[in-house]
């Protein structure tokens, strides 16, 4: 008998099917045009295991939490200094404390300062636009619009067709603007703020 693995388990063990494909045995057909038929029932074979693949990711992919977390009808202007920068594939994220009107740091009840995150798209199409870890170090001050949570936590999504304003290092903007009005600014992820 003659099998012949065309993908191994652990093509599919990583996205948690768990299938094995072999070639069907063709052992009775040496010397019958078997050559031609094996590569055909190979393909068909290796066709339904990148299906299969596929419907998986498509699935992984829907299974991803929605923006309707978001309220989109709101639109914050926040701007803050950023503190850590996480590069995901299927979101970034800038962690940042608030700066209030008053052009200080703001604080809670216990006098920590107030920290805020924005979601935007995976890690590698917003270094595409120039945001990235090295674009955004510890103690960056910048402006950022987004969608608030519906649940009121200090998290937001990226408004989309906004840029972020990056101030010009320690340069923090006049109380109660934001970045886009502070010269030398550089804008990120769009053209204007």
């Amino acid at each position: 008998m003659v099998r012949s693995s065309c993908a191994p388990a652990s093509l599919f063990a990583s996205t948690g099917l768990a299938a094995q494909a072999s070639a069907p045995d063709i052992s009775n057909r040496v010397g019958q045009n078997s050559g031609r038929n094996e590569m055909t029932n190979r393909t068909k074979v290796v066709a339904a295991g990148a299906a299969a693949l596929g419907l998986a990711l498509a699935g992984a992919a829907s299974a991803h939490h929605s923006f309707a977390m978001y309220d989109q009808s709101k639109v914050l202007t926040l701007t803050g200094v950023a503190y850590q920068f996480v590069a995901q594939a299927n979101h970034a994220e800038l962690h940042f404390y608030l700066i209030g009107p008053d052009g200080k740091l703001v604080k809670d009840k216990a006098g920590k300062n107030v920290d805020y995150g924005v979601e935007m798209a995976g890690a590698a199409a917003v270094a595409q636009q120039g945001i990235t870890a090295a674009s955004f170090p510890a103690g960056t001050i910048f402006s950022v619009k987004v969608n608030p949570m519906r649940d009121g936590t200090n998290f937001g999504s990226r408004v989309g067709a906004s840029a972020i304003a990056k101030c010009p290092w320690k340069t923090p903007p006049s109380p109660g603007k934001a970045c886009d009005t502070v010269k030398g600014t550089q804008l990120l992820g769009a053209n204007s703020f």
